[in-house]
């Protein structure tokens, strides 16, 4: 009785937490139709003046991102629409993104082509956007490799996400609105992760520090066979920039539809 106690309590909130109240130190917020199930939304602004609805970045130091399995394109075979959720590191959903591209571009164009990704909060106010234009991916090919724009609000771009070239490992870098370097993000040389974790580190401009990671987390052999659905993990410090971290997001995406973007077409 007391764990069941123990289990309801923590669905619920913190002690003295209502259906309906907010918890602005936690970011949580209890719908009254639904008291177990928590959501967050947003509250009063941290101090600083931080781009609107990613406030709650400033409190993450882990960011989980799951892709939505879409069963249309497991039975038939072709490329939808992707669809996200991002998590905090309790599970919470704190955003949604929704991929916006054209069937002719998932046909014929496949992992590698352009979109837009929309990012919204939970009251559906879209907060980031990503847009990725039609380019290459070919270590053959140096001069037209993979570029994001993120734009947080949407209008407003923060930052970029660059692919640059290497003969042997994937390395990208995180730039600000004016296109300078702040971060690089330096992938294995391999990233099938057939039976682990594949991870991308983020270091500083002269790679010497790791500061943070991006994992693709393995999820079992059934998973990466039969579906296209994958989960990664975003560790930063807590501290960063939340427009360095939105950019990371972005990446992340990236990633996805660079190197773990498998279709059952091509099974």
């Amino acid at each position: 009785m007391a764990s069941k106690d123990a289990e309801n309590q923590r669905s619920r909130g913190p002690p003295g937490f209502l259906p309906g109240a907010s918890d602005p130190d936690h970011g949580l917020h209890i719908l009254p139709s639904n008291p177990g199930y928590q959501v967050w939304q947003r509250g009063p602004p941290p101090p600083g003046n931080l781009p609107p609805g990613l406030e709650y970045l400033s409190q993450l130091d882990l960011i989980i991102i799951h892709q939505q399995v879409e069963l249309l394109g497991m039975i038939l075979g072709t490329e939808t629409t992707n669809k996200y959720e991002i998590k905090n590191s309790l599970g919470q959903r704190i955003y949604f993104a929704v991929e916006e591209s054209i069937c002719f571009n998932r046909t014929f164009c496949s992992t590698l082509r352009s979109c837009v990704l929309k990012i919204t909060d939970n009251s559906g106010q879209e907060v980031i956007t990503v847009n990725r234009p039609l380019r290459c991916n070919s270590c053959w090919c140096p001069c037209y490799l993979q570029e994001l724009e993120i734009q947080a609000p949407p209008g407003s771009i923060v930052g970029y996400v660059a692919q640059k070239w290497d003969p042997f490992l994937p390395k990208f870098t995180i730039q600000n609105a004016n296109k300078e370097d702040i971060l690089k993000i330096v992938g294995p040389g391999a990233t099938c992760g057939c039976f682990g974790d594949v991870d991308f580190e983020v270091k500083t401009i002269n790679e010497k520090l790791t500061i943070g990671k991006i994992s693709k987390y393995w999820s079992g052999f059934v998973n990466n066979v039969f579906t296209n659905a994958d989960n990664f993990g975003i560790h930063v410090p807590a501290d960063l920039d939340v427009t360095v971290k939105a950019a990371m997001i972005g990446a992340c995406f990236l990633f996805d539809f660079m190197f773990f973007e498998h279709s059952l077409a091509g099974l």
